[in-house]
């Protein structure tokens, strides 16, 4: 597998989390005959441009046609292969939504899904590639595990995770190209247990994707106002660790922070847990606002939705 130095943290840093993921699978496939390729005629936007040239007959561009190729998926993977499957998330989730359920929820056929671009990182193309909403539709389906690395580093490892988990897996990238560094160095992670990345005795932000960094970030700010805030990185939002929510209770608020629409996604599912318990601390959930924002820069964009640090500590700042 790729090995974690510092300068290929930066190099996978400047390529941005699709070609750190190309990267990625295209190692684990010249180790495991059986991995292959699908995109929905995405090949470059996928990072899998070395992939078609080295491995040119295991991967397959399926075009635009998004319910077809997740069926052509599970087909392969009902035959034994592992196919990792590329688009946009609108297109990959919502789109084929129907036979997701079916061939990943019910037939439970191994077959990893990957969100190119999730969240506002596609930023000029609009409402039509945002991909704000998928979250809402993937928790609700019964068999699919959900990671979401906090940076380029982290896409590394949920890749391997991806393979080596058994059943069907939906992998968000988030961010885009010179993606901020979270994990400097190599590090332990174990799918279904969040990271705590940061002590803090007051309050915690549960934040994911590439919001880890803007809460790191925010904590930072918080404590020159006061206010000591622990960061968790939640990389996996389905199955949510529970465990690590528990020791967080003590806490006057909790924070969930995400890349995504503020309904249906990690703020919900915190909400979900939350609700059963009698004494628990207050939430305040963050993340892209109903609506559809205007396309443009995704630094402009993130500001728009009211996901930069700064705009996270004044809103925190306001509830504490």
């Amino acid at each position: 597998m790729l090995e974690f130095k510092p300068a290929s943290i930066r190099s996978w840093s400047m390529l941005g989390s699709r070609g750190t993921f190309g990267m990625a699978l295209l190692e684990l496939a010249r180790q495991h005959e059986h991995i292959v390729a699908l995109s929905g005629d995405l090949c470059k936007s996928s990072g899998l441009d070395r992939f078609s040239t080295t491995l040119p007959e295991r991967f397959f561009n399926a075009g635009i046609a998004e319910q077809n190729m997740v069926g052509v998926a599970a087909g392969l993977a009902a035959s034994g292969f592992v196919p990792f499957v590329t688009s946009f998330p609108n297109f990959l989730t919502l789109r084929a939504a129907e036979q997701v359920r079916l061939n990943l929820g019910y037939m439970q056929e191994n077959v990893k899904l990957v969100g190119l671009a999730s969240g506002l990182a596609t930023g000029m193309f609009g409402a039509t590639h945002h991909g704000i909403e998928e979250l809402a539709m993937l928790r609700s389906v019964s068999n699919i595990t959900i990671f979401s690395p906090a940076d380029c580093t982290a896409t590394v490892k949920m890749t391997q995770a991806a393979f080596e988990h058994q059943g069907p897996v939906y992998l968000r990238l988030t961010g885009g190209m010179r993606s901020p560094i979270v994990y400097k160095e190599d590090f332990e992670l174990i799918p279904g247990k969040a990271i705590t990345l940061r002590e803090g005795r007051d309050i915690a932000i549960v934040a994911t994707g590439s919001m880890v960094h803007v809460a790191l970030t925010c904590a930072g700010q918080l404590s020159d106002h006061g206010v000591d805030a622990a960061v968790i990185d939640m990389h996996t939002i389905k199955p949510l660790d529970e465990a690590m929510l528990a020791a967080q209770l003590d806490k006057k608020l909790l924070v969930t922070v995400e890349e995504h629409g503020i309904i249906g996604g990690l703020g919900s599912a915190v909400a979900e847990y939350l609700a059963a318990l009698e004494n628990r601390p207050r939430q305040l959930c963050i993340g892209i606002p109903q609506g559809y924002p205007h396309a443009g820069d995704y630094a402009w964009m993130l500001e728009q939705s009211g996901l930069t640090a700064a705009q996270l500590t004044s809103r925190i700042l306001n509830e504490c």
